[in-house]
């Protein structure tokens, strides 16, 4: 080979090598163009790979948009966790769950409003409900049927208890009576359950242990009580004991009533025929009151303990004991709301529980 040939060469060989460095250092340039310039270079309305572009840098703004809402409800999250948390709550109940809460505020505040009111309704229920004594009079005949001023009063100075009386005369015999228009109500309350021992006071049964019982129908007295002697004579003979015109628990100046007094009473002046019926008062015990005695259905208290009869019957003893069981039995009269009458036979045992009425003794 020539020197020229040579030369030429290697000469051809440095151009070839010189243009692949070129196109090598230029693709390096390329790859690190700033974004900002493929950015702006793609804002070419006209070309579709501008466009195509446009969309791709809007593709990449809705991924960076993305990252925000993202973040935001993350953090939404976040905190609706931690209110999840604490309201034990879904996400979508927890408005509901405060509304809940505050309806809870409110029915709790409701509830306070509401219990006060109760409670001042209550108190009024119980200012209302106040026991208010019972009006005799209601029990008392008309007027029209015993006449003007039949009824006086008279107070018990042992406890001011004040009782209507009426005086009776029998259109048979002629012979008056004055005696109470009430049932006796005097003495400590005792159970039913328990018997009138207490030889030191007196003591009472109240229908079904109620003391507004004894208010409006009067007490119920076993037959010691009632005479006012030892307990112990309600299951022995005190035949030496009884006295004439027997004052018993009646007050000072009454005595207790007799089967004499009542065939007096039961003489009145019957101008309807009413019978029977005109010993009982209009106020439930389903009488006419014609003669203004006003029996009303006190019950009883039977021996076993127990009270029967509300306004169903109406039983008193009388101061005499039974001959043939006078350690046990008594006699006594008993009315009820079907027109059964006494009759001088009748008697019972000593620890049943009847109503007294008192006489005014003679002078």
């Amino acid at each position: 080979m020539s020197f020229f040939m040579l030369k030429k060469f290697v000469l051809g060989s440095m151009v070839v090598v010189a243009a692949l460095l070129g196109n090598a250092c230029g693709d390096d340039d390329s790859s690190f163009a700033p974004r900002d310039e493929d950015s702006s270079s793609s804002i070419c309305e006209d070309c579709d790979d501008a466009s195509s572009s446009s969309a791709k840098s809007s593709s990449s703004v809705r991924s960076s948009s993305s990252v925000t809402p993202k973040s935001s409800s993350s953090s939404a999250k976040s905190s609706s966790s931690s209110v999840r948390s604490s309201s034990s709550a879904p996400v979508e109940d927890l408005s509901s769950s405060s509304a809940k809460s505050s309806s809870s505020s409110a029915k709790s505040s409701s509830s306070v409003s509401s219990s006060s009111a109760k409670s001042s309704s209550s108190s009024a229920e119980s200012s209302s409900s106040e026991y208010v004594p019972f009006d005799h009079s209601q029990t008392l005949a008309g007027a029209y049927k015993v006449g003007e001023n039949a009824y006086k009063q008279f107070t018990d100075t042992r406890n001011g208890r004040s009782y209507y009386y009426i005086t009776i005369t029998s259109d048979y015999s002629g012979k008056s009576v004055t005696v109470m228009a009430e049932n006796l109500n005097i003495g400590k309350m005792v159970p039913g359950a328990d018997d009138q021992n207490n030889d030191n006071e007196i003591e009472r049964y109240c229908y079904n242990n109620d003391t507004t019982k004894c208010d409006e129908f009067g007490g119920l007295y076993q037959w010691a009580e009632m005479m006012q002697l030892p307990s112990r004579c309600n299951t022995e003979s005190c035949a030496d004991l009884i006295q004439e015109n027997h004052q018993g628990i009646c007050p000072e100046g009454w005595r207790l009533f007799t089967w004499d007094d009542y065939v007096i009473v039961r003489g009145y002046k019957d101008e309807y025929s009413d019978g029977i019926k005109g010993l009982r008062s209009t106020y439930g015990f389903s009488g006419t009151n014609a003669s203004g005695f006003s029996l009303t259905g006190a019950g009883m208290r039977t021996k076993l303990g127990a009270f029967d009869g509300l306004k169903e019957v109406m039983a008193w003893f009388r101061p005499e004991e039974y001959e043939s069981d006078a350690a046990n039995r008594a006699h006594h009269g008993l009315f009820d709301n079907n027109d059964f009458a006494p009759a001088k036979e009748n008697r019972d045992l000593k620890v049943n529980g009847f109503s007294v009425r008192c006489v005014m003794v003679e002078k």
